[in-house]
């Protein structure tokens, strides 16, 4: 097993919790952007509740970078209301999924189920952008008018955790912004960074994207 998917299995550890990188400011220099970049106005919370509400269904590589440097890689796949799944390469047994109503990391290599309620999770900013957005959501000062940073917490409840969604300027996005990664700190201050790429969006998704194998029904041995 390797360093990086025992870090994976800590309760909440990984793209569960989306703990990400937190307390490092976002600045246009950690975002690789089209040159030369163009002068016109900043984008506003309104901006990113447009762009993540327009996204009806998306698939796109991500990368998982925890706080020691160790990187993993998959393919997440999100279809609204509240549906997203994070496949990892075939050397990492494990997967994230909701079903629009609960989040659920399955580990194959040790037949465990963990779940926990949508809104437990950083996950809603991206699940219920109108929810979690506009009424916990502060804008944070990129220094460069075609990013848009967006830092989401619930003071009441900071055992839910921060996160902090980036999004670049690009016309053909949903909303005029492309959502290209996020920051994220969870209440056990464990910090990860996913960055996507390759985003297509509008592609055929089936319901039966979220659901998963149970491993310990298949470890079950017959009566």
């Amino acid at each position: 097993m390797t360093t990086t998917y025992k870090a994976l299995r800590r309760p909440l550890a990984g793209l569960a919790s989306i703990a990400l990188i937190a307390g490092a400011p976002i600045t246009a220099a950690t975002i690789a952007l089209p040159a030369p970049a163009l002068a016109q106005a900043g984008g506003t919370l309104d901006d990113a509740v447009a762009a993540l509400r327009g996204i009806e269904t998306m698939r796109a590589s991500f990368t998982q970078t925890d706080r020691s440097g160790q990187t993993v890689r998959g393919t997440m796949t999100l279809k609204r209301p509240g549906k997203i799944r994070f496949e990892y390469s075939k050397d990492v047994p494990l997967l994230i999924v909701s079903n629009g109503k609960s989040l659920t990391m399955v580990d194959y290599e040790v037949n465990q189920v963990q779940r926990w309620p949508i809104s437990n999770s950083p996950l809603g900013a991206l699940l219920d952008p109108n929810r979690d957005v506009k009424k916990y959501g502060k804008l944070r000062n990129t220094g460069n008018p075609n990013v848009l940073s967006v830092e989401v917490r619930d003071p009441k409840k900071p055992e839910y955790g921060v996160i902090t969604l980036i999004f670049v300027r690009k016309a053909g996005a949903p909303g005029g912004w492309e959502l290209t990664n996020w920051v994220s700190l969870d209440a056990q201050n464990n910090r990860t960074t996913v960055r996507l790429a390759n985003q297509r969006y509008g592609v055929s998704v089936s319901d039966s994207t979220f659901t998963y194998k149970d491993p310990r029904r298949a470890s079950r041995r017959p009566r």
